[in-house]
């Protein structure tokens, strides 16, 4: 077996792991350093697949900067441990089964008519023929997913401002 598929299936089960235990944990701030893991473990499956750039930005936006969002938002919410009342009842069980299946459907859609970088994992001969990493997800990005990332930027926008929000009615 190759050392790069050892690796990668290491870190895709550790990755795994530490998502479901993300879900699974009652305590709010064990969830999120359990998001950590799972973030620096996708950064080290985007290393083996030769995407560097990706495991930088993976590190620096993900595992730095919505973390510290994470932990303020955490730090700022009132919780059960906390003498906290507020809890989410079932009657938004029916909107979140919506919305999965929907975000389920839409990757799958994207999954099955991969863009333009779709290709073998690993293969990095695609990537060199391009320009290079970077130059291939620039141009992927800003070319065929600006729409996207732009709602993105707009939804972290609305979570902040929204946390901002209710800590500021507490105060």
């Amino acid at each position: 077996m190759e050392p790069q598929l050892v690796i990668f299936t290491l870190l895709a089960a550790v990755g795994l792991g530490s998502a479901v235990m993300v879900i699974t944990r009652k305590n709010p701030v064990h969830s999120a350093l359990y998001l950590v893991v799972t973030f620096f473990s996708v950064a080290g499956i985007y290393v083996v697949m030769g995407a560097a750039f990706l495991a930088a930005v993976q590190v620096l936006v993900y595992a730095g900067g919505i973390m510290v969002l994470f932990l303020f938002v955490i730090m700022l919410v009132d919780t059960p441990e906390h003498g906290g009342t507020r809890r989410i009842r079932g009657k938004h069980a029916g909107a979140a089964a919506i919305l999965t299946a929907l975000v389920t459907a839409l990757l799958g859609y994207q999954l099955a008519n991969a863009g333009p970088l779709g290709g073998a994992a690993g293969d990095t001969s695609a990537l060199a023929s391009q320009g290079g990493n970077l130059e291939a997800v620039a141009t992927s990005l800003f070319q065929y997913y600006l729409l996207p990332f732009e709602v993105v930027s707009v939804l972290l926008l609305v979570a902040m401002v929204g946390a901002i929000v209710l800590a500021r009615s507490k105060a």
